[in-house]
């Protein structure tokens, strides 16, 4: 697909600290929403899956709209090549990501597809930089590894044959594509054109799917608690959360921006406890701390 638009350009100075954490916020706090859904998310185990997904992104696209207009945010009509891009974006990031879950989740161990989605800051800080024509930052690099493997400490490991592994790799390839394919069209649409456009793509393609597998009536079998859990989701995990990461993605750039998908599981496991689980172990605790660790390092290394 061609580049419609370039992504915000980079400096090559060391941000000073106070930008850097004015920039790099916004998505932290976006991560950390995702991370903390963890336990909501368990409410919708027995729910029919792609009817509650496709509820939750329509619920999101009507919500930023609406909060678009009050805040005063134009939210641009794709054009051209704009559209491939968002399909894309919803496509892979929240179509193909979900069934890749749900299919994975059916030859793998849950441990094994969050590690794998655990790899995103590595392939962000390498592809992300080729994308854009630059070398990718060695500093950025090993800080990306650090906080992969801070993730992965935080969710352990877990069995899987050969066909959950591909379902593995595919939901890591999603996870990646929420980013990096989101970039050409930031520069017009802004994080907010770019939320509610895949947001309303992915509802009808969901919705789709959903009347497919589960039959138009799977939505009047959403009981107060499935519901409460959606609209959760929708407003906190999804419309929330999109425009901050979005918003980093296009002040920082999608490399440096992937350090911070490691809030995520150190999010939940600080939940945990909060909600009444244990405390984290002694190996959860050091990825903890490496997540913590890791975009401290890669935030502020010079641009290649």
């Amino acid at each position: 697909m061609p580049r419609t638009t370039t992504s915000p350009p980079q400096s090559t100075a060391p941000v000073p600290a106070p930008g850097l954490l004015r920039l790099s916020l916004p998505g932290a706090i976006g991560m950390a929403c995702v991370g903390g859904s963890v336990a909501v998310s368990g409410l919708l185990t027995s729910a029919p899956l792609f009817t509650v997904q496709a509820v939750r992104y329509a619920v999101a696209a009507v919500l930023l709209l609406g909060l678009a207009r009050l805040a005063g945010r134009t939210v641009p009509r794709p054009r051209g090549a704009e559209w491939a891009w968002l399909t894309a974006v919803a496509g892979s990031g929240l179509v193909l990501f979900n069934v890749a879950l749900v299919r994975g989740s059916e030859h793998a161990e849950p441990a094994v597809l969050a590690v794998a989605v655990a790899g995103a800051p590595i392939l962000l800080a390498l592809v992300g930089p080729l994308l854009a024509g630059r070398r990718p930052v060695p500093a950025v690099v090993l800080a990306a590894a650090a906080v992969t493997a801070g993730a992965a400490l935080i969710q352990g490991g877990g069995r899987s044959d050969a066909t959950g592994l591909a379902w593995a790799a595919l939901t890591l390839a999603c996870e990646v594509g929420f980013t990096l394919l989101a970039v050409p069209v930031l520069g017009r649409l802004g994080a907010w054109g770019v939320s509610v456009h895949a947001c309303w793509i992915a509802a009808v393609a969901l919705a789709a799917v959903g009347l497919g597998t589960e039959g138009p009536a799977a939505v009047l079998a959403l009981g107060p608690t499935e519901w409460m859990a959606t609209a959760y989701l929708a407003v906190v995990v999804t419309a929330l959360a999109f425009v901050l990461w979005y918003s980093t993605v296009g002040a920082i750039g999608s490399a440096r921006a992937g350090l911070l998908t490691g809030v995520a599981p150190a999010a939940a496991a600080v939940a945990g406890p909060l909600l009444g689980g244990p405390p984290p172990g002694p190996v959860a605790a050091a990825g903890v701390a490496l997540v913590a660790v890791g975009p401290l390092l890669g935030l502020r290394a010079r641009s290649g």
